[in-house]
């Protein structure tokens, strides 16, 4: 539950933006969604920060070297701020060419390069806090980062309407606020970091070797992440010729998807770190025990979520967007979505067992192939030139219906065999 609560803080953080922003109108929204499209994918593809430090972590506890275990997590930290770093600057220069390969033009294109580039500062944040969190996770504290995460999300609300509306900053005002939260956010992390390094006699220099280690396994997620993250590209460039509404819509539906993903995933992260202490200390048993049992959660939170997404389908869209013609195509996007809810939950599952077992070659693989039967699904609705709630409809079928088909037959054939429960052994 600690976990569930800390996991929903980020897509808190878009929904809330969704919210301020969607008001100022349909341009600033579509805006949005395509500058989130592309920041979501660098955060995205950088989230192996926090998925392999849990899992390392919580083998070295299983094992009793705690020592080891912070020093992973410092590796973590200092690998975050590297890339961050580089990430940052590269993502500020290049802002108005990424926009424009969506196919972005006019005041959207405009909004979508200035809430990108002033929401750079804050990737470099967001890194840190994925490896900050991974410790903390991997260390079994799943209730610090629901601290945080509340703290920040909070925060990022009031500076938000100050800077988007007291100050007048339009998208601006937003991508600096959520910025300024999660540089708090990271701030803590890293004082809890020197902390605990200290008190253990852990240096807080960092080991290139653990560094390099983490990168081998990282290099495996992020190809998993990647193959993610363009199945989510491809279909914001199919919605984009759709028109501004479709668009709007779509980012609207994407945002909640991300806040149940989130809320869904915080069985995944359980999976991570038991798991992955569990084969720290030898004990495959109790592993196949707890993913049978989080299986069986996943699906049956899966089932809830979709029941209450269905129910608020009809009306949700007021709640971002006084658009009637957005709040209509919502609705068509929304209801599929909860469909595909229970599998979704299976999925999330299953992917944190086998990302704690240090199953990342797999995931990467599999990543590869879910998006190789995704991609002539988006191409079948593209060629079709469908159009408004029909158009949304069929993009939404064919992602939440059939790419997590495809990732739901890829892990669960993983997930029955023994092989990802001798990779995670000491």
């Amino acid at each position: 539950m600690p976990a569930f609560g800390a996991l929903v803080a980020e897509p808190l953080f878009l929904l809330a933006d969704s919210a301020i922003v969607g008001h100022l109108g349909v341009a600033q929204l579509a805006g949005v969604g395509l500058a989130s499209a592309v920041l979501h994918t660098a955060v995205g593809l950088m989230v192996f920060l926090a998925y392999s430090t849990t899992p390392a972590v919580a083998r070295a506890i299983g094992d009793g070297q705690l020592g080891k275990a912070l020093a992973a997590g410092r590796d973590g930290v200092w690998l975050a701020l590297l890339l961050g770093t580089v990430l940052a600057v590269a993502g500020f220069l290049a802002a108005d060419p990424l926009i424009g390969l969506l196919g972005a033009e006019g005041e959207v294109r405009t909004f979508a390069v200035d809430y990108l580039r002033w929401s750079m500062p804050g990737l470099v944040a967001m890194l840190l806090i994925f490896a900050g969190t991974g410790l903390l996770r991997g260390l079994q504290d799943t209730r610090t980062p629901l601290v945080v995460a509340t703290a920040g999300f909070a925060l990022n609300i009031v500076l938000n309407l100050w800077l988007v509306y007291g100050l007048g900053w339009s998208v601006t005002g937003s991508a600096v606020g959520t910025s300024l939260a999660q540089w708090a956010m990271a701030a803590v992390y890293l004082v809890m970091v020197k902390r605990n390094a200290q008190r253990n006699g852990v240096s807080l220099l960092p080991s290139w070797r653990g560094i390099r280690s983490m990168t081998r396994v990282g290099s495996w997620l992020m190809l998993r992440t990647l193959s993610l993250r363009v199945a989510i590209l491809a279909t914001v460039v199919v919605v984009t010729a759709q028109g501004p509404v479709n668009l709007a819509a779509h980012q609207l539906a994407m945002t909640i998807f991300s806040f149940l993903a989130f809320a869904l995933d915080a069985l995944a992260i359980a999976a991570q770190a038991l798991i992955g202490k569990e084969l720290g200390a030898a004990n495959p048993a109790k592993a196949r025990l707890l993913t049978r049992t989080m299986t069986r959660w996943g699906l049956g939170f899966g089932a809830v979520t979709g029941a209450l997404l269905a129910a608020a389908a009809p009306w949700a869209g007021s709640l971002f967007t006084s658009d009637r013609e957005v709040q209509s195509v919502l609705a068509v996007a929304l209801w599929i979505l909860a469909a595909g809810q229970p599998m979704a939950g299976y999925v999330f599952v299953l992917d944190g067992v086998l990302i704690g077992a240090g199953d990342a070659k797999y995931l990467a693989l599999a990543g590869v192939v879910n998006l190789a039967a995704y991609l002539p699904l988006l191409l079948a609705v593209s060629l079709s030139g469908a159009g408004g709630a029909a158009g949304l409809g069929w993009l939404w079928a064919a992602f939440a219906l059939g790419y997590m088909a495809a990732r739901a037959l890829t892990l669960g054939a993983r997930a029955r065999s023994d092989r990802w429960m001798v990779l995670g052994s000491p």
